[in-house]
This record gives C-alpha cells, sequence and structure tokens, in this order.
C-alpha cells in the first residue's frame, strides 16, 4: 500500500465531504427565511442515509463484479467478510479501505444537489424514501456504467473522470423530473434567506472541489495536478463570465450571480479535469456559463416547471455541457488513458460523438428511473405537503422550527425584563 497516495487520498475524502454541509450553506442562504431549516436538514441528512447505504450495499452494486454491464454483484451485506485492507487499485497502491471512502462521499453529494429543486414543497418523508431508491436503481447502477472497466458506458469509451454524468447530468435531470411532479411554489419569494451563507457555501464548495476532481487522480501525480489547475482555471473563467454577462444585461453585477457562475464552471470542467489543457479549462468555463445564464434568464421563464434554485439550469446544463466538450478539449498529453484526441487536438470527431451518446444514455436512463420511481412511490407515499403547511413554512410545520428564532428571543427578554434592562438602555432615550 502506497502510504502517500493514501493520505493524499484521504485527505481529498476529507475536502469531498466538507461540499455537502457547505451546500447546505449554499442552499440555506438562497431560500426564502421560513424553509432554511428544511433545506439544510434535507440535505445534511444524507450524511447519514447515504453512508448506511453505501456501506450496507452500494459500494458492491458500484464496483462489485459486473452483472450485464450495469450494476455489481452483492457478495458481502454490510462488507460483512470483505476485506478491506485488500489492494484495490495496484497501480496506486490504494487499499479497498481508501478507495471506498473516497467514493462513498460522492454517494453523499450526488443525491443532495437534487434538494434545491423541491425546497418548500416536497414532504421530507417522501424525500428520503426517493433518495434510497434512486441511489439503488440509478445513482449505484451509473457509477458501475461509467467507472468499471466493464461498465456500459466505460466500454463505450466514454470519458467522465470525476462526474459529469455520474453526479451532474444524473442530478440535474433529477432534479428537472422532480420540479415537474412537484408542480410549482404557490408563493414564489424574491428574496433570498442569507447572502452571506450563500458565499460562504460557495467558497466551502469550490475548496471542496478540488477534492472532488484532483482526488479522481488517486494519487499524487501529474493528473492531479493538471486537475487542481483546470478546477481554477474554468471556475474563474465562468465567474467572471457570468458577471460579464450580468453587467452588460442587467446593468450591475449580483454576489448571487458571481457564486452561481463559480458553481458552473466547477460543475462544467469535472467530467474533463483531468483530460484537458487549462486553455480548454478556460473555454469549457465560459460556455458553460455562457449554457447556464442563458438557460436560466432566457429559457426556464418560458417553461412550466419550477426548480427554485436552478438546479438543473446550473448542473444539468453545465454537466451536459461539459461532458460534451472533453470531446473538443481531450488531449493524450494531459492524460495517458485519452486514447483519442479532441476535435482541437487534432482527434477528429469521434470522441464527441461518443460523449455525445453517453451524455443521451445518461439522460435517457436517469429519466426514465426517476420517472418510474416517482410514479410508483406516490402510490404510497404523498409527495407534496399541504396547502396550509406550504404557506406556513416547511421549517414550522415538518420540523418545529425557524432559523431566526434565537434573534426573536433576544428582543422577547429585552421587552419582557424590561426593568433588569432599564440602566442599559436608559441612554437610547436621551435626547441629544
Amino acid at each position: 500500500m502506497s502510504a502517500v497516495n493514501t493520505t493524499f487520498l484521504i485527505l481529498a475524502t476529507i475536502l469531498v465531504f466538507s461540499m455537502t454541509p457547505g451546500l447546505a450553506f449554499f442552499y440555506g442562504g438562497l431560500v426564502s427565511k421560513d424553509n432554511v431549516v428544511n433545506t439544510m436538514l434535507s440535505v445534511f441528512i444524507l450524511c447519514g442515509l447515504s453512508v448506511v447505504l453505501f456501506i450496507a450495499i452500494g459500494y458492491e452494486l458500484s464496483f462489485g463484479p459486473d452483472v450485464g454491464g450495469i450494476i455489481g454483484q452483492i457478495s458481502h451485506f454490510f462488507l460483512n467478510g470483505f476485506d478491506l485492507n485488500s489492494i484495490e487499485n495496484p497501480e496506486m497502491g490504494l487499499s479497498h479501505a481508501a478507495f471506498l471512502a473516497f467514493e462513498m462521499m460522492f454517494a453523499i453529494i450526488t443525491p443532495a444537489l437534487f434538494v434545491g429543486s423541491i425546497v418548500g414543497r416536497m414532504r421530507f418523508n417522501f424525500l428520503m424514501y426517493f433518495v434510497i431508491f434512486w441511489s439503488l436503481l440509478i445513482y449505484y447502477p451509473m457509477v458501475h456504467m461509467v467507472w468499471t472497466p466493464d461498465g456500459l458506458l466505460a466500454s463505450l469509451g466514454v470519458l467522465d473522470f470525476a462526474g459529469g454524468t455520474v453526479v451532474h447530468i444524473n442530478a440535474g435531470i433529477t432534479a428537472l423530473l422532480l420540479s415537474i411532479f412537484l408542480g410549482p411554489r404557490l408563493k414564489r419569494s424574491g428574496e433570498h434567506y442569507n447572502l452571506s451563507w450563500v458565499l460562504l457555501g460557495t467558497a466551502i464548495l469550490w475548496i471542496g472541489w478540488y477534492g472532488f476532481n484532483a482526488g479522481s487522480a488517486f494519487g499524487i501525480n501529474s493528473v492531479a495536478l493538471n486537475a487542481f489547475l483546470t478546477t481554477t482555471v474554468a471556475t474563474s473563467a465562468a465567474m467572471l463570465t457570468w458577471m460579464l454577462l450580468e453587467i452588460f444585461l442587467k446593468g450591475k453585477p449580483t454576489l448571487v450571480g458571481v457564486c452561481t457562475g463559480a458553481l458552473c464552471g466547477l460543475v462544467g470542467i469535472t467530467p474533463g479535469t483531468g483530460y484537458v489543457t487549462n486553455a480548454g479549462a478556460f473555454f469549457i468555463g465560459v460556455i458553460c456559463a455562457i449554457s447556464s445564464y442563458f438557460f436560466v434568464n432566457n429559457i426556464k421563464p418560458h417553461l412550466k416547471f419550477d426548480d427554485p434554485l436552478d438546479v438543473f439550469g446550473c448542473h444539468g446544463m453545465s454537466g451536459i455541457v461539459g461532458s460534451v466538450l472533453v470531446g473538443a478539449f481531450a488531449s493524450h498529453t494531459v492524460n495517458t488513458d485519452v486514447t483519442t484526441n479532441g476535435i482541437f487536438y487534432g482527434g477528429g470527431f469521434k470522441l464527441i460523438g461518443i460523449q455525445l451518446l453517453g451524455m443521451t444514455i445518461s439522460i435517457f436512463f436517469a429519466a426514465v428511473m426517476v420517472t418510474l420511481i416517482i410514479i410508483i412511490l406516490k402510490q404510497f407515499v404523498p409527495m407534496r405537503v399541504s396547502t396550509e403547511d406550504e404557506n406556513t413554512g416547511l421549517d414550522f410545520s415538518l420540523h418545529g422550527e425557524k432559523a431566526d428564532y434565537q434573534v426573536n428571543d433576544h428582543f422577547e427578554d429585552v421587552s419582557q425584563y424590561s426593568e433588569e434592562f432599564r440602566g442599559q438602555l436608559s441612554r437610547f432615550n436621551k435626547k441629544n
């Protein structure tokens, strides 16, 4: 076992784990004040649910012995009798334990992403049941198809370095269908709860994304360094692109816009981060930001689905565009796993054709399976909260909590115990 690469992967695992609480802050800051607790809880609870699922059967379903190129075979329930100290990756000297821990973080963050599409109107228990069936029937098969040598999409030559199809297209399509089946919100507040949280969440996500992308090289090598750099370049380019679009088209830049642009860059570079050059990363960031910006601002308003936090607009659109652009900018000089160069590196249209095929299969598979899960699950568990609960806000109606109740209690204490505060308050009553 390689101590250096194992240490590197453990650090990357910690970074990827931090992305889920970071996402909770990002989403929690964007929603209305009556749905903050529900949104953050819906994201953070997956740190528990997804871990238990992955340990129980998810790891083997994802990476176990191949069954038809679609799924792995389960032989060790809860990994009982599984030798986690055996070597999983001989080239990098990584044990199953290190590899499992890293991949488990992806199983947490991916379903957390589509929570942004259902805020303010989905029953919490429906979400829990949905995540279980979605993980078993969609996420684990997608991992197997893309990231195992015998997987269907891997056999076709589809390149996905860190999760363009497995994570972002998958989560984006799921978000789109969930928002369609749920229907629009009864009331749409234009106010965000806390923009400071949005910036904090974006920063945590960006930092964590280095583990997400560079860690997918599974060791300290030139590919990991390339992934680190391309992640930075694409994100910066996308951030600036979104800001310039806002300035020229709306007259002023916004913090939410800049954070959204950065997120689109992170999403867009993920499938190709270990395959493309820094120049390619720049153009991927720019193109993904433009694609997501015009979808969110010009196309979505004319459509009839309500995706409050634009999960499909950001993760879906930038994931699709970024996956396809691997076929344009991938280079064998960056990574020897690239057997066919992209268009701009002399490889012709072969790779982009493969990427388009992989993207199409991924969308079709996710769309069909999500639709089936929702239709069947709705027969047993109500999907949407009552009108009364929705108007009240899910924080209080579902959880009996409010994000800012402590602030209110503070001022109530002042009024309730005015005698005790008389000395401190007297100076405010003096006239100049």
